[in-house]
């Protein structure tokens, strides 16, 4: 059985708890009715919760950027419940891409896929696609999400419900800890699955996708039905993740453009420590980081170690946190933005990260790392 409780204990922020996988017809009535007035609600995703408001209305989306302080040319994804909004939302593509387009959906959809496509003039706010010519849109697979979309009619403009540059929110805690008395409500709908944001692609043509942002769904799954899967240089495998002398580079030089996806621009998912990461050979790689931890911890720094379960009893920080397994990085691509926040939550001043192969989920993980560290990568 479902059952939805409401509090308002949180300044302006209302929070409604929904316990179930299949919410009824009702349950969500009062936080459909605040996004069709215009306002700001937090649900849960099957990748991270986002924040979710009209994407139609300027004055709505205008209070997603204000309540994360997000750039104004960070461009938005809108969520849909039904493939048949799109037709809302999109003007139609040439018939080759229109079919691959049909196929990707058929095969993701609801999951964690965006797909940027050519927007239908006056469809969404200009705020949604940071005047670009184009918009992303998704259909999540959570049963909370889809419902909220569907009992609220509109399309929702929904982001990660952090302030910008924090770790993505994977609980409604997270969310109020960022976000209370800054939006309308949180949707609590239990722990996000993935633990990643989706993947965002645009489609090339008939037989080609390009990556513009590494995510829930994998290259290597995105190959089962396009021919040709590419990569945008900075979503590409390495970028961003190559030697470094000193505390870090900040984005790469394609940073400079304006984005066309969310998470290719700008510092991502960091947490409030100086945090590095560290490639290389695994005996050398724990040398380093222990020597790194001993000589911080010397200058009166509190250390923190961010590390796979294989490897974790070979550090001695202040604190070590385990991120998930190397023989299954689902496991660790779910438990990323927890850790991150933990080490927070613990006021962990110094972090230091392993890395992992960058292959199928691993891919998007070393992406979040990367954005997490601020580009700050050592090879030993």
């Amino acid at each position: 059985m479902n059952t939805m409780n409401t509090n308002r204990d949180m300044g302006n922020t209302m929070l409604w708890q929904v316990s179930g996988t299949a919410p009824q017809a009702g349950e969500l009535a009062e936080a459909a009715d605040l996004l069709r007035e215009g306002g700001t609600v937090a649900f849960p995703t099957e990748t991270v919760y986002g924040l979710g408001a009209d994407a139609r209305r300027t004055e709505a989306v205008e209070r997603i950027f204000t309540a994360k302080g997000r750039p104004s040319d960070n461009p938005l994804i809108v969520h849909i419940a039904d493939a048949a909004q799109l037709a809302e939302l999109t003007l139609p593509l040439a018939a080759e891409a229109a079919a691959l387009a049909e196929r990707l959906m058929a095969r993701f959809w609801p999951g964690p896929l965006t797909l940027v496509l050519p927007v239908k003039p006056g469809a969404v706010s200009p705020r949604v696609t940071a005047g670009l010519e184009t918009v992303a849109v998704r259909m999540p697979a959570h049963p909370v999400a889809l419902r909220l979309i569907a009992e609220s009619g509109c399309p929702l403009a929904a982001p990660s419900a952090n302030r910008s540059g924090r770790p993505s929110p994977t609980l409604a805690s997270h969310v109020r800890d960022d976000l209370s008395g800054r939006i309308d409500g949180i949707v609590d709908g239990g722990a996000a699955g993935v633990g990643l944001e989706s993947t965002v692609v645009e489609i090339v043509d008939g037989d080609s996708v390009r990556i513009l942002r590494p995510g829930g769904v994998t290259a290597e799954a995105l190959r089962e039905v396009a021919a040709h899967v590419v990569y945008d240089a900075v979503a590409a495998p390495g970028a961003g993740t190559g030697e470094s002398e000193g505390e870090g580079e900040g984005s790469s030089a394609a940073d400079a453009a304006a984005p066309r996806s969310p998470g290719m621009k700008y510092a991502h998912y960091a947490p409030q420590g100086l945090m590095q990461l560290v490639k290389g050979e695994q005996d050398a790689v724990s040398a380093y980081i222990q020597a790194e931890t001993v000589a911080a911890r010397a200058r009166g720094e509190r250390t923190g170690v961010l590390a796979f379960a294989e490897h974790a009893a070979r550090y001695d920080a202040d604190c070590v946190l385990v991120v998930g397994s190397l023989a299954q990085l689902e496991t660790a691509a779910y438990g990323l933005y927890g850790a991150l926040r933990e080490f927070d939550a613990r006021g962990v001043q110094r972090i230091w990260a392993e890395t992992c192969p960058e292959h199928g989920i691993g891919h998007a993980l070393m992406n979040r790392l990367a954005k997490a560290a601020g580009h700050a990568v050592v090879r030993v």
